[in-house]
């Protein structure tokens, strides 16, 4: 019931949307570098990841919450996310708190394509969880690739690919293989609203877990003289899972703030 009303609202919001679309301001290319990862603006975000169903855990829910920093450096571009999370640590329990530190910076290669842009570069993620439930007790270490294609005025695309395994840590805790790749798309639908996609598709290779959603969402940029704004929700349904603990629903949503 609760996936068929989230489709529901997405539907109705996004034609809503789509009945006031016109070309203004918000079309040009801020709209379009709004949603750019590798965009040349110092940025901060606040994400926020709700599951209200989960695989093998029918009576729990969990939240997480990050908080994203990016800047340009030259030809580099750095990401700093700090996660706080509730996570379930059984059929009734569960614990809040602080989650590890993931860093990565990625070099800005040129291209020939104007709107294109490709970054690669290493990734850490540092101890930092102030419970184990939150953190993996491990330093990570590994590799990240983005790619954005803003071309096109009214479609965008890329993907976001990153790679880590513990080097460090408590050896009491499971080892760590994590494989993320996240597909991102943009359909612009003026007046700075948007249909947007950007699920995340987690291979845990050390649990020999997986989950893979697929996002279909709504947002609107919202531009002033010296600030971007972006908000927008997301849900993302699970289309195929392995492992208890797996999101069968989330709700995507986010503030961004790209400082010009």
């Amino acid at each position: 019931m609760l996936k068929q009303r989230l489709i529901c609202l997405t539907v109705f919001l996004l034609g809503a949307a789509s009945g006031f679309a016109q070309d203004d301001e918000s079309s040009d290319g801020s709209a379009v570098d709004a949603n750019n990862p590798l965009a040349s603006f110092t940025a901060f975000n606040i994400h926020n990841y709700y599951t209200p169903e989960l695989t093998g855990l029918p009576d729990q829910t969990s939240n997480t919450m990050w908080l994203r920093y990016a800047k340009p450096l030259g030809k580099w571009l750095f990401r700093g996310s700090l996660p706080f999370s509730h996570v379930p640590t059984g059929a009734t329990s569960s614990q809040s708190g602080m989650g590890d530190l993931n860093m990565f910076a990625a070099y800005l290669f040129d291209m020939d394509k104007p709107g294109v842009a490709f970054g690669v570069g290493p990734q850490v993620t540092l101890d930092t969880a102030s419970d184990d439930a939150t953190g993996t007790g491990k330093t990570q270490a590994g590799l990240a690739v983005v790619y954005f294609d803003g071309s096109s005025s009214l479609f965008q695309w890329g993907g976001l690919v990153t790679w880590q395994t513990d080097v460090a840590g408590d050896s009491d805790r499971a080892d760590t293989e994590l494989l993320v790749m996240q597909p991102f798309y943009f359909l612009q639908l003026g007046s700075g609203y948007y249909f947007r996609g950007a699920p995340n598709w987690v291979f845990n290779r050390e649990a020999d877990t997986y989950n893979v959603p697929i996002g279909a969402g709504l947002g609107r940029v919202i531009m002033t003289e010296k600030v971007v704004f972006n908000l927008f929700v997301e849900p993302q349904f699970t289309v195929l899972s392995k492992g208890d603990g797996q999101p069968k629903l989330q709700v995507f949503a986010g503030f961004n703030m790209q400082f010009k």
